[in-house]
């Protein structure tokens, strides 16, 4: 097939040509966005092989099959590819080689060995198939993602799965003759279907593109640059929302603060408090727990919101911590000064504000400061519930 009988199987490549465009531009913008090079190489190499199939090129019909076989055969791994780095994972090289030598070489033997046409649109639409399957359950987690994922989750795997009913169904309608291949409705089925899948599949990517760099935004807003753990106004946010859907189980907020930080700075430089924060940052986010809120309030101070825990447990987290700061070697001080922290604790009331919670928890750590410092105050509570713990 050298010329399409029908323009209408243009629009498919013409606009991925489109998308792929778009996510090179948005990583131009974002180079930590990777992943939308394979998105775009996908893009790319479909409309490649469709005008491979159309043109003629390479010429002869078992070069051709081969050639196109190729092309499609690596931007479905490319796409899938792709998904996966978006999430953290990834196809090993094998996989590459592997998937590649398996549906290349099935189109190869089924031309030049056992010439059966309708053998070889099973080998690549079921093979496609199943790339994208396995892709979809690896990323099943997508399902109960932010709203943005749950669309590419259900559009990617609507995409997996379009292969197998799409090829039953139209196959039979396959001329016996290569050359006649363009003019069947397999063929008009094939690049409809996928021209209005692949358009949905981009959109999907481009939406959970927008929700990634949303998150970035908010991350960044929301996130104390030196220590890593939140700045004072992503720690309010975050520690109100939770006291707001947690009326039913104890919650405590711990405020740490460095003892005697003014003297490091005036003594050792601002470089080496620099250093100091930094790693007492890593050293909060080490002990705490996936659900637990930690913040730099601001200078030397910290919080801790723990979930879940009352003020006995809030307590020991806190003696846990304090024997952690005095055993951690800080970058910046000399190997003779020992850092201590000082911890207010206080348990969360029915109905109480987190402005009141931090102020009677600062009322324990003013005590702690006041009694020595290098020591944890809890302030007597009588919480809502009292159980809980936050080891």
């Amino acid at each position: 097939m050298r010329v399409p009988n029908n323009p209408l199987v243009l629009i498919g490549p013409a606009i991925l040509l489109v998308f792929a465009a778009s996510f090179v531009a948005i990583w131009l913008r974002d180079r930590r966005l990777g992943h939308l090079l394979f998105f775009c190489a996908a893009c790319l190499l479909f409309c490649l092989g469709t005008l491979s199939q159309i043109l003629g090129v390479p010429d002869g019909h078992g070069p051709n099959a081969v050639t196109s076989a190729f092309l499609y055969t690596l931007s479905v791994l490319l796409l899938n590819d792709g998904l996966l780095r978006r999430s953290g994972q990834r196809l090993g090289p094998i996989s590459y080689l592997a998937i590649l030598g398996l549906i290349c070489g099935g189109v190869a033997y089924f031309f030049y060995v056992d010439r059966q046409l309708i053998v070889r649109i099973y080998i690549m639409n079921f093979g496609y198939g199943l790339v994208c399957l396995a892709t979809a359950w690896r990323l099943r987690r997508l399902r109960v993602g932010m709203f943005a994922e749950k669309i590419l989750f259900w559009t990617s795997l609507a995409f997996s799965l379009h292969f197998f009913p799409r090829t039953v169904l139209t196959v039979g309608t396959v001329a016996p003759s290569a050359t006649a291949f363009g003019a069947s409705p397999f063929w008009l089925a094939l690049q409809f279907s996928l021209a209005v899948l692949g358009v949905m599949l981009a959109l999907a990517l481009f939406a959970v593109t927008v929700s990634d760099m949303m998150a970035d935004l908010r991350h960044e807003r929301s996130v104390d640059s030196l220590t890593g753990v939140l700045n004072r106004r992503g720690f309010e946010e975050r520690a109100q929302e939770l006291l707001n859907s947690a009326r039913a189980w104890p919650t405590s907020l711990i405020l740490v603060d460095i003892d005697h930080f003014k003297n490091i700075n005036d003594t050792f430089g601002h470089p080496a408090g620099d250093a100091v924060l930094k790693t007492f940052g890593h050293l909060l986010q080490g002990a705490m727990r996936q659900v637990d809120i930690c913040g730099r309030l601001g200078g030397e101070e910290f919080a801790f919101l723990l979930p879940n825990c009352d003020a006995a447990g809030a307590d020991a987290f806190a003696q846990r911590l304090r024997g952690i700061v005095r055993q951690t070697r800080f970058d910046g001080l000399p190997a003779s000064r020992q850092l201590t922290a000082s911890f207010g604790v206080a348990s969360a009331r029915h109905g109480e504000g987190l402005g009141a919670l931090i102020a009677r928890a600062d009322t324990a750590l003013y005590r702690a400061k006041r009694q020595g410092r290098d020591r944890v105050e809890t302030q007597a509570e009588n919480p809502l519930l009292s159980t809980g713990t936050a080891d």
